[in-house]
Protein backbone atom coordinates (compact mmCIF):
# COMPACT_ATOMS: atom_id res chain seq x y z
CA UNK A 1 0.00 0.00 0.00
CA UNK A 2 1.22 3.50 -0.85
CA UNK A 3 -0.07 7.01 -0.17
CA UNK A 4 -0.37 8.86 -3.47
CA UNK A 5 -1.15 12.45 -4.41
CA UNK A 6 -2.74 12.51 -7.89
CA UNK A 7 -2.87 15.95 -9.57
CA UNK A 8 -5.39 16.34 -12.40
CA UNK A 9 -5.66 19.24 -14.82
CA UNK A 10 -9.13 20.77 -14.71
CA UNK A 11 -9.04 22.16 -18.25
CA UNK A 12 -11.70 20.28 -20.23
CA UNK A 13 -12.97 16.83 -19.29
CA UNK A 14 -10.34 14.59 -20.88
CA UNK A 15 -7.87 14.70 -18.00
CA UNK A 16 -10.45 13.83 -15.36
CA UNK A 17 -11.98 11.07 -17.52
CA UNK A 18 -8.56 9.43 -17.83
CA UNK A 19 -7.70 10.03 -14.17
CA UNK A 20 -10.98 8.51 -12.98
CA UNK A 21 -9.99 5.16 -14.49
CA UNK A 22 -6.49 5.22 -13.02
CA UNK A 23 -7.52 6.44 -9.54
CA UNK A 24 -10.19 3.75 -9.25
CA UNK A 25 -7.55 1.17 -10.27
CA UNK A 26 -5.14 2.43 -7.60
CA UNK A 27 -7.81 2.21 -4.94
CA UNK A 28 -8.67 -1.32 -6.01
CA UNK A 29 -5.01 -2.20 -5.46
CA UNK A 30 -5.29 -0.89 -1.89
CA UNK A 31 -3.44 2.42 -2.31
CA UNK A 32 -4.69 5.58 -0.60
CA UNK A 33 -5.18 8.39 -3.11
CA UNK A 34 -5.57 12.11 -2.46
CA UNK A 35 -6.73 13.87 -5.64
CA UNK A 36 -5.90 17.49 -6.45
CA UNK A 37 -7.79 19.30 -9.23
CA UNK A 38 -9.73 22.43 -10.21
CA UNK A 39 -12.55 23.69 -12.44
CA UNK A 40 -14.13 20.89 -14.49
CA UNK A 41 -11.74 18.26 -13.15
CA UNK A 42 -12.77 19.06 -9.58
CA UNK A 43 -16.48 19.00 -10.47
CA UNK A 44 -16.15 15.68 -12.31
CA UNK A 45 -14.25 13.90 -9.52
CA UNK A 46 -15.35 15.41 -6.21
CA UNK A 47 -18.42 13.21 -5.69
CA UNK A 48 -16.49 9.95 -5.99
CA UNK A 49 -13.01 10.63 -4.60
CA UNK A 50 -11.21 12.57 -1.88
CA UNK A 51 -10.41 15.76 -3.83
CA UNK A 52 -8.60 18.93 -2.77
CA UNK A 53 -9.71 21.93 -4.85
CA UNK A 54 -6.77 23.93 -6.12
CA UNK A 55 -6.39 26.72 -8.70
CA UNK A 56 -5.24 26.15 -12.27
CA UNK A 57 -4.58 27.63 -15.66
CA UNK A 58 -7.37 28.27 -18.15
CA UNK A 59 -7.37 28.66 -21.95
CA UNK A 60 -9.83 31.30 -23.20
CA UNK A 61 -11.21 30.99 -26.72
CA UNK A 62 -13.65 32.62 -29.13
CA UNK A 63 -15.00 31.08 -32.36
CA UNK A 64 -12.68 28.07 -31.90
CA UNK A 65 -9.53 30.16 -31.66
CA UNK A 66 -7.34 30.68 -28.58
CA UNK A 67 -7.54 34.26 -27.34
CA UNK A 68 -4.02 34.96 -26.13
CA UNK A 69 -4.94 38.27 -24.54
CA UNK A 70 -7.94 36.89 -22.63
CA UNK A 71 -6.01 33.77 -21.65
CA UNK A 72 -3.23 35.96 -20.24
CA UNK A 73 -5.55 38.37 -18.40
CA UNK A 74 -7.77 35.59 -17.01
CA UNK A 75 -4.81 33.67 -15.64
CA UNK A 76 -3.22 36.85 -14.28
CA UNK A 77 -6.35 37.43 -12.20
CA UNK A 78 -6.05 33.89 -10.83
CA UNK A 79 -2.50 34.38 -9.52
CA UNK A 80 -3.42 35.62 -5.99
CA UNK A 81 -5.85 32.71 -5.51
CA UNK A 82 -3.24 30.36 -6.98
CA UNK A 83 -0.63 31.44 -4.43
CA UNK A 84 -3.06 30.88 -1.54
CA UNK A 85 -4.05 27.48 -2.89
CA UNK A 86 -0.40 26.46 -3.28
CA UNK A 87 0.25 27.24 0.38
CA UNK A 88 -2.90 25.37 1.41
CA UNK A 89 -1.92 22.40 -0.76
CA UNK A 90 1.50 22.29 0.89
CA UNK A 91 0.07 22.58 4.41
CA UNK A 92 -3.17 20.57 4.19
CA UNK A 93 -2.09 17.80 1.81
CA UNK A 94 1.66 17.31 1.53
CA UNK A 95 2.54 18.12 5.18
CA UNK A 96 -0.47 16.25 6.56
CA UNK A 97 -0.89 13.32 4.18
CA UNK A 98 2.87 12.81 3.58
CA UNK A 99 2.61 10.96 0.25
CA UNK A 100 5.04 8.29 -0.89
CA UNK A 101 4.68 9.25 -4.54
CA UNK A 102 3.12 11.94 -6.74
CA UNK A 103 1.30 11.35 -10.03
CA UNK A 104 0.28 14.24 -12.24
CA UNK A 105 -1.97 14.45 -15.27
CA UNK A 106 -0.62 17.82 -16.39
CA UNK A 107 -1.34 19.54 -13.06
CA UNK A 108 1.70 21.69 -12.17
CA UNK A 109 1.34 22.44 -8.43
CA UNK A 110 1.66 18.79 -7.44
CA UNK A 111 4.62 18.40 -9.80
CA UNK A 112 6.50 21.30 -8.20
CA UNK A 113 5.74 20.12 -4.69
CA UNK A 114 7.00 16.64 -5.58
CA UNK A 115 10.37 18.24 -6.32
CA UNK A 116 10.20 20.38 -3.21
CA UNK A 117 9.68 17.32 -0.99
CA UNK A 118 12.01 15.05 -3.02
CA UNK A 119 9.26 12.59 -3.98
CA UNK A 120 9.02 10.31 -7.04
CA UNK A 121 7.04 12.01 -9.81
CA UNK A 122 5.09 10.03 -12.43
CA UNK A 123 3.25 11.68 -15.32
CA UNK A 124 0.22 10.07 -16.97
CA UNK A 125 -0.99 12.14 -19.90
CA UNK A 126 -0.88 12.59 -23.65
CA UNK A 127 0.92 15.94 -23.56
CA UNK A 128 4.35 14.43 -22.94
CA UNK A 129 4.41 12.75 -26.36
CA UNK A 130 4.98 16.29 -27.66
CA UNK A 131 8.06 16.62 -25.47
CA UNK A 132 9.46 13.09 -25.37
CA UNK A 133 8.50 11.50 -28.72
CA UNK A 134 10.14 11.96 -32.11
CA UNK A 135 7.51 12.54 -34.80
CA UNK A 136 7.21 14.42 -38.11
CA UNK A 137 5.58 17.81 -37.63
CA UNK A 138 4.22 20.08 -40.40
CA UNK A 139 6.47 23.07 -41.10
CA UNK A 140 3.62 25.49 -40.39
CA UNK A 141 3.40 24.16 -36.82
CA UNK A 142 7.10 24.11 -35.93
CA UNK A 143 7.10 27.43 -34.06
CA UNK A 144 4.04 26.38 -32.04
CA UNK A 145 5.66 23.00 -31.35
CA UNK A 146 8.76 24.61 -29.83
CA UNK A 147 6.65 26.95 -27.70
CA UNK A 148 4.45 24.06 -26.52
CA UNK A 149 7.48 21.96 -25.53
CA UNK A 150 8.69 24.86 -23.38
CA UNK A 151 5.25 25.20 -21.78
CA UNK A 152 5.15 21.48 -20.96
CA UNK A 153 8.65 21.69 -19.48
CA UNK A 154 7.56 24.65 -17.34
CA UNK A 155 4.33 22.96 -16.24
CA UNK A 156 5.92 19.63 -15.30
CA UNK A 157 9.70 19.92 -14.94
CA UNK A 158 11.83 16.78 -14.61
CA UNK A 159 9.35 13.91 -14.27
CA UNK A 160 11.02 10.70 -13.12
CA UNK A 161 8.99 8.53 -15.48
CA UNK A 162 6.31 9.39 -18.05
CA UNK A 163 3.49 7.02 -19.01
CA UNK A 164 2.37 8.56 -22.29
CA UNK A 165 -0.88 7.77 -24.09
CA UNK A 166 -0.93 8.13 -27.87
CA UNK A 167 -2.63 6.96 -31.07
CA UNK A 168 0.47 7.41 -33.25
CA UNK A 169 3.95 6.25 -32.38
CA UNK A 170 7.53 7.43 -32.72
CA UNK A 171 10.77 6.76 -30.86
CA UNK A 172 11.10 7.77 -27.21
CA UNK A 173 13.78 10.39 -26.53
CA UNK A 174 14.82 8.74 -23.25
CA UNK A 175 14.42 5.51 -21.29
CA UNK A 176 12.05 7.19 -18.81
CA UNK A 177 9.22 7.47 -21.35
CA UNK A 178 6.85 4.61 -22.12
CA UNK A 179 4.04 4.69 -24.68
CA UNK A 180 0.58 3.17 -24.23
CA UNK A 181 -2.76 3.10 -26.08
CA UNK A 182 -5.28 5.76 -25.06
CA UNK A 183 -7.01 5.29 -21.69
CA UNK A 184 -10.70 4.67 -22.34
CA UNK A 185 -13.57 5.28 -19.95
CA UNK A 186 -15.25 2.08 -18.83
CA UNK A 187 -18.55 3.53 -20.07
CA UNK A 188 -17.05 3.77 -23.56
CA UNK A 189 -15.58 0.27 -23.38
CA UNK A 190 -19.09 -1.00 -22.60
CA UNK A 191 -20.77 0.73 -25.56
CA UNK A 192 -22.10 -1.17 -28.57
CA UNK A 193 -21.56 0.90 -31.71
CA UNK A 194 -24.43 1.28 -34.18
CA UNK A 195 -25.52 3.71 -36.90
CA UNK A 196 -28.79 5.59 -36.39
CA UNK A 197 -27.90 8.07 -39.15
CA UNK A 198 -27.28 11.23 -37.13
CA UNK A 199 -24.01 13.14 -36.77
CA UNK A 200 -22.72 14.05 -33.31
CA UNK A 201 -21.42 17.60 -32.99
CA UNK A 202 -19.47 18.61 -29.89
CA UNK A 203 -18.12 22.14 -29.47
CA UNK A 204 -16.60 23.42 -26.23
CA UNK A 205 -17.17 27.10 -27.01
CA UNK A 206 -19.07 29.43 -29.29
CA UNK A 207 -18.50 28.44 -32.92
CA UNK A 208 -21.52 29.92 -34.66
CA UNK A 209 -19.81 30.16 -38.05
CA UNK A 210 -19.46 26.38 -38.22
CA UNK A 211 -23.06 25.76 -37.10
CA UNK A 212 -24.23 28.07 -39.88
CA UNK A 213 -22.39 25.91 -42.42
CA UNK A 214 -24.19 22.80 -41.14
CA UNK A 215 -27.60 24.31 -41.95
CA UNK A 216 -26.68 24.06 -45.65
CA UNK A 217 -26.91 20.25 -45.39
CA UNK A 218 -30.65 19.83 -44.69
CA UNK A 219 -30.64 16.08 -45.37
CA UNK A 220 -28.36 15.49 -42.40
CA UNK A 221 -29.42 15.51 -38.76
CA UNK A 222 -26.88 17.08 -36.40
CA UNK A 223 -27.12 16.51 -32.64
CA UNK A 224 -25.27 19.43 -31.06
CA UNK A 225 -23.70 19.30 -27.58
CA UNK A 226 -21.71 21.98 -25.80
CA UNK A 227 -24.22 24.83 -25.92
CA UNK A 228 -26.61 25.93 -23.21
CA UNK A 229 -29.60 25.24 -25.45
CA UNK A 230 -32.39 22.69 -25.61
CA UNK A 231 -34.24 23.19 -28.86
CA UNK A 232 -34.31 22.33 -32.56
CA UNK A 233 -33.37 24.77 -35.32
CA UNK A 234 -34.05 23.05 -38.63
CA UNK A 235 -31.59 20.16 -38.95
CA UNK A 236 -29.69 21.19 -35.78
CA UNK A 237 -30.93 19.56 -32.58
CA UNK A 238 -29.35 21.21 -29.52
CA UNK A 239 -29.16 18.85 -26.56
CA UNK A 240 -28.49 19.70 -22.89
CA UNK A 241 -25.56 18.13 -21.10
CA UNK A 242 -26.20 14.55 -20.08
CA UNK A 243 -23.38 12.03 -19.72
CA UNK A 244 -25.65 9.10 -20.49
CA UNK A 245 -27.45 10.91 -23.30
CA UNK A 246 -24.17 11.94 -24.89
CA UNK A 247 -22.78 8.39 -24.74
CA UNK A 248 -25.93 6.95 -26.33
CA UNK A 249 -25.83 9.51 -29.16
CA UNK A 250 -22.09 8.93 -29.53
CA UNK A 251 -22.46 5.16 -29.84
CA UNK A 252 -25.28 5.43 -32.40
CA UNK A 253 -23.95 8.25 -34.61
CA UNK A 254 -22.59 7.70 -38.10
CA UNK A 255 -19.82 10.29 -37.64
CA UNK A 256 -18.46 12.92 -35.26
CA UNK A 257 -17.71 16.61 -35.83
CA UNK A 258 -15.89 18.16 -32.90
CA UNK A 259 -12.86 19.96 -31.58
CA UNK A 260 -9.64 17.96 -31.74
CA UNK A 261 -9.21 17.01 -28.10
CA UNK A 262 -7.31 13.77 -27.54
CA UNK A 263 -9.94 11.94 -25.48
CA UNK A 264 -12.93 12.29 -27.80
CA UNK A 265 -10.86 11.57 -30.91
CA UNK A 266 -9.47 8.34 -29.49
CA UNK A 267 -12.86 7.24 -28.15
CA UNK A 268 -14.28 7.81 -31.64
CA UNK A 269 -11.51 5.65 -33.09
CA UNK A 270 -12.37 2.88 -30.63
CA UNK A 271 -16.04 3.02 -31.75
CA UNK A 272 -14.98 3.27 -35.44
CA UNK A 273 -16.59 6.68 -35.94
CA UNK A 274 -15.23 8.90 -38.77
CA UNK A 275 -14.18 12.27 -37.38
CA UNK A 276 -14.24 15.79 -38.76
CA UNK A 277 -11.74 17.59 -36.54
CA UNK A 278 -12.04 21.29 -35.76
CA UNK A 279 -8.71 22.03 -34.05
CA UNK A 280 -8.70 25.12 -31.88
CA UNK A 281 -6.40 27.57 -33.62
CA UNK A 282 -3.43 28.44 -31.44
CA UNK A 283 -3.69 25.15 -29.50
CA UNK A 284 -0.80 23.05 -30.81
CA UNK A 285 -1.87 19.71 -29.38
CA UNK A 286 -5.26 19.92 -31.08
CA UNK A 287 -3.58 20.93 -34.33
CA UNK A 288 -1.29 17.90 -34.05
CA UNK A 289 -4.16 15.53 -33.22
CA UNK A 290 -6.11 16.72 -36.26
CA UNK A 291 -3.02 16.46 -38.49
CA UNK A 292 -2.46 12.83 -37.50
CA UNK A 293 -6.15 11.96 -37.80
CA UNK A 294 -6.08 13.13 -41.43
CA UNK A 295 -2.72 11.43 -42.05
CA UNK A 296 -4.18 8.11 -40.83
CA UNK A 297 -7.18 8.71 -43.12
CA UNK A 298 -9.75 8.35 -40.34
CA UNK A 299 -11.35 11.71 -41.10
CA UNK A 300 -10.40 15.24 -42.10
CA UNK A 301 -8.65 18.18 -40.51
CA UNK A 302 -10.88 21.21 -41.02
CA UNK A 303 -8.68 24.14 -40.06
CA UNK A 304 -10.96 26.69 -41.76
CA UNK A 305 -14.74 26.59 -41.95
CA UNK A 306 -15.67 25.71 -45.53
CA UNK A 307 -18.90 24.07 -46.67
CA UNK A 308 -17.08 22.26 -49.51
CA UNK A 309 -14.83 20.48 -47.00
CA UNK A 310 -17.82 19.49 -44.85
CA UNK A 311 -19.56 18.10 -47.93
CA UNK A 312 -16.41 16.18 -48.87
CA UNK A 313 -16.27 14.66 -45.39
CA UNK A 314 -19.91 13.57 -45.54
CA UNK A 315 -19.34 11.98 -48.95
CA UNK A 316 -16.28 10.07 -47.70
CA UNK A 317 -17.75 8.80 -44.41
CA UNK A 318 -18.03 5.19 -45.72
CA UNK A 319 -14.36 5.24 -46.76
CA UNK A 320 -13.19 6.60 -43.40
CA UNK A 321 -15.28 3.97 -41.62
CA UNK A 322 -13.62 1.21 -43.62
CA UNK A 323 -10.16 2.62 -42.82
CA UNK A 324 -11.01 2.62 -39.11
CA UNK A 325 -11.34 -1.15 -39.22
CA UNK A 326 -7.53 -1.19 -39.17
CA UNK A 327 -7.32 0.85 -35.96
CA UNK A 328 -5.67 -1.17 -33.20
CA UNK A 329 -7.94 -0.77 -30.20
CA UNK A 330 -7.00 -1.92 -26.71
CA UNK A 331 -8.27 -1.80 -23.18
CA UNK A 332 -6.44 -0.07 -20.31
CA UNK A 333 -4.65 -3.14 -18.97
CA UNK A 334 -1.11 -2.34 -20.17
CA UNK A 335 -0.81 1.08 -18.52
CA UNK A 336 -2.59 -0.15 -15.37
CA UNK A 337 -0.13 -3.04 -15.07
CA UNK A 338 2.86 -0.71 -15.46
CA UNK A 339 1.53 1.71 -12.85
CA UNK A 340 0.92 -1.17 -10.44
CA UNK A 341 4.52 -2.31 -11.01
CA UNK A 342 5.90 1.18 -10.31
CA UNK A 343 4.01 1.42 -7.00
CA UNK A 344 4.46 -2.14 -5.79
CA UNK A 345 6.48 -2.82 -2.65
CA UNK A 346 6.22 0.73 -1.28
CA UNK A 347 6.88 2.38 -4.66
CA UNK A 348 10.19 0.59 -5.06
CA UNK A 349 10.49 0.94 -8.85
CA UNK A 350 9.19 4.54 -8.86
CA UNK A 351 11.80 5.41 -6.24
CA UNK A 352 14.48 3.74 -8.37
CA UNK A 353 13.54 5.94 -11.36
CA UNK A 354 13.63 8.94 -9.01
CA UNK A 355 17.10 8.02 -7.77
CA UNK A 356 18.38 7.64 -11.35
CA UNK A 357 16.85 10.98 -12.37
CA UNK A 358 18.64 12.72 -9.50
Amino acid sequence: MAKIVYGVSGEGSGHSSRAREMIAHLQQLGHIVKVVSYDRGYRNLKDDFDVFETEGLHIASADNRVSKVKTFTDNLQRLPRGHKKLNALRKDVFKTFWPDCVITDFEPMCAYLAHHYDLPLITIDNQHRIRYMTYPCPARLQAERRMTVNIIRAMVPRPDISLVTTFYYGDAKNDRTLFFPPILRREVLALQASDAGHILVYLTGGFESFLKVLTSFPREKFLVYGYDRHRQDGNLVYKPFSRQGFLEDFASCKAVMATAGFTLITEAFYLRKPYLALPMRGQFEQELNAHWLAKLNYGINLRRTRSEAVGNFLYRVPDFKENLNDYRSADNSAIKDKLAELLDNNCKLAKEYHRRRQ
